[in-house]
């Protein structure tokens, strides 16, 4: 039951426009959740240097001396130590280090830039990976529905020989056995099918239960791209790369404010006092912090922050060799199911089909028995079906690469 609804949804979907991959990547990078957090995270990060840039927050001072009892103006006028008034107290890093602060704040927000761009492949390739999947089970379930077809035409002719003696019950059950093997994988495709549609869903922050097109028809596009060219482009433009360069860059900016704690902050203070009947008192100060604790904090500070820039740059090489590793890996899988489409295509099944042809023939003349043609029709199944997994696998190598490349192999 639960495949004819598959096969009565597919047919719903067939009448409706192809689902275009350009504009489901176009939803995604406007609708997706994951995406949006990515942008938010940057954007706030944005708002960063500044802040760290910036001055500290002057402090305003106001009070009073008396003399004689604690209220305020005791002695005021005739007393020179009795005053009010207020100051104000600035406090000033050491020369360089807010814009070190403010470059450090730059750096990370230009991480988070990157992990936004890697967030948006991500989700691309995820999307784009579902997608085939659903193209691969609309592919494969006509493969399957029009084999099941000709098993169940050749069933029918089957037990019309056996009803007359020119053919053995084993031949029947043998079809009907496969008639029951194509059920199964139709239901492993509905499998597939159902769980596609749903992560396209998800991607795209659909409602779950919407109803998606079928996806346009396969497309093998020219693959000239050499696994040099990706490499090199993978180095300059890959955003998993870019942002731990930028980790590096950040760590050395970090070194060098840690150095930079090794010399005082000060603070300026200014001050009005009234004195009555005297003359007004101004007062003005210089405060220095003493960077005295130079073993229990600022060395420690220091290598901290050295162990930290090791650290980015063990990371950034780590990256790459496993950018690279995966790189190798998916063009090599790429290239590997090109050739094998192509072989499918035009040696494999254009000689099984021979083989069936000829096969029936020899069984008109009762030359072979009837496994013979049964086994090279389901073999024509079996290569027809691993066609289509072929390029199934061929396009996700293809999104795996866009993602760690950040080049467009997919148009």
């Amino acid at each position: 039951m639960r495949a004819v609804l598959f096969f009565l949804l597919v047919a719903s979907v067939v009448a409706q426009p192809s689902l275009d991959l350009k504009d489901l990547t176009a939803e995604a990078l406007s609708n997706n959740r994951e995406i949006l957090v990515a942008q938010k995270r940057y954007e706030a990060a944005r708002q960063r240097p500044r802040q760290a840039g910036a001055l500290p927050d002057p402090m305003f001072s106001v009070g009073y001396s008396s003399n004689g009892n604690p209220l305020p103006g005791a002695g005021l006028g005739s007393n020179p130590t009795s005053n009010i008034g207020f100051s104000v107290t600035q406090s000033i890093p050491y020369p360089g280090k807010r814009e070190l602060r403010e470059n450090v704040a730059n750096k990370e927000a230009a991480a988070e830039l990157e992990q936004y761009q890697l967030v948006q492949l991500n989700v691309i390739a995820r999307l784009k990976q579902a997608f085939f999947r659903l193209q691969h089970s609309y592919a494969a379930h006509e493969v399957m529905d029009r084999n099941r077809e000709v098993l169940r035409q050749l069933l029918k002719v089957t037990e019309a020989r056996y009803s007359v003696g020119k053919a053995a019950q084993q031949d029947i059950f043998k079809t009907q056995t496969q008639l029951s093997v194509i059920e199964v994988k139709v239901l492993q495709l509905e499998q597939e099918h159902e769980a596609a549609e749903a992560e396209i869903l998800s991607l795209l922050d659909r409602p779950p239960g919407t109803v998606i097109s079928r996806p346009e028809e396969p497309h093998i596009g020219d693959f000239t791209v050499t696994l040099e060219e990706l490499y090199t482009h993978a180095l300059s433009e890959a955003p998993t790369l870019r942002r731990e360069q930028k980790m590096i860059e950040r760590a050395e900016l970090a070194v060098n404010l840690a150095h930079k704690d090794y010399h005082p902050d000060y603070a300026v203070t200014g001050g009005y006092y009234n004195q009555g009947s005297m003359s007004p008192m101004y007062t003005f100060r210089l405060d220095l912090n003493v960077p005295l604790f130079v073993s229990r904090k600022l060395r420690p500070a220091v290598t901290e922050q050295m162990d930290n820039l090791a650290a980015a740059r063990h990371s950034y090489e780590a990256t790459e060799q496993t950018i690279h590793a995966r790189i190798r890996q998916d063009y090599t899988m790429a290239r590997t199911s090109l050739d094998l489409m192509k072989l499918y295509r035009e040696t494999v099944i254009p000689q099984a089909k021979l083989a069936i042809e000829s096969s029936l023939a020899s069984y008109e003349t009762g030359a072979v028995d009837f496994l013979s043609v049964l086994t090279n029709y389901m073999a024509v199944v079996d290569f027809e079906m691993e066609y289509h997994e072929e390029m199934q696998k061929y396009h996700i190598a293809l999104t795996r690469l866009e993602e760690a490349t950040g080049l467009a192999l997919i148009h």
